[in-house]
């Protein structure tokens, strides 16, 4: 992120008006702190814009979203994962619907991928998982987890395993 400083004269407003409006429009704005200066005659509103700097796309650390590539989680997950993957994200999509949420806000595909991955089962699993907090737990974890205990479970029964 950058930032740009623009003063607006109550003089001359038309032209640095132009100048804000313009950068404005030609970048990617993550916020604007606006404040008025008094100073009598020569008072002024001074604008401090943060935004994305596409000169930054070579520095560490910088991604944008049109770069960013989509996993193909059949290639991550083994078949049997990625079976149970579907059925979790079936089940996020009904309560999504139910509630007329997105998806992404009761856990991204990414969480879902991890929960399979670990075979979680237990309120603590799912807390070790990236981006998971105490309000989606407690709103959706019960709902999940008893969901992943019933895979784990009746995938188990049919390899012999015990619980």
């Amino acid at each position: 992120m950058a930032f740009k400083f623009f003063n607006i004269p109550i003089q001359d407003v038309a032209l640095a008006e132009t100048e804000l409006n313009g950068f404005l429009r030609s970048h990617k704005i993550m916020s604007v702190d606006r404040r008025w200066v008094d100073q009598g005659p020569a008072s002024f509103w001074s604008f401090c814009v943060d935004y994305l700097d596409s000169a930054g796309a070579g520095t560490p650390g910088f991604r944008q979203t049109k770069d960013r590539g989509k996993v193909d989680y059949r290639e991550v997950l083994k078949p049997e994962e990625f079976a149970i993957f579907a059925n979790l994200r079936n089940l996020r999509k009904e309560i999504a619907q139910a509630e007329a949420i997105p998806v992404y806000t009761i856990f991204t595909n990414e969480q879902l991928a991890r929960m399979v991955q670990g075979k979680t089962q237990t309120k603590a699993a799912l807390e070790t998982i990236a981006g998971v907090g105490d309000a989606r737990i407690e709103k959706y974890g019960p709902r999940f987890l008893e969901f992943l205990k019933q895979q784990w479970g009746a995938k188990d029964e049919t390899d012999g395993k015990s619980v």
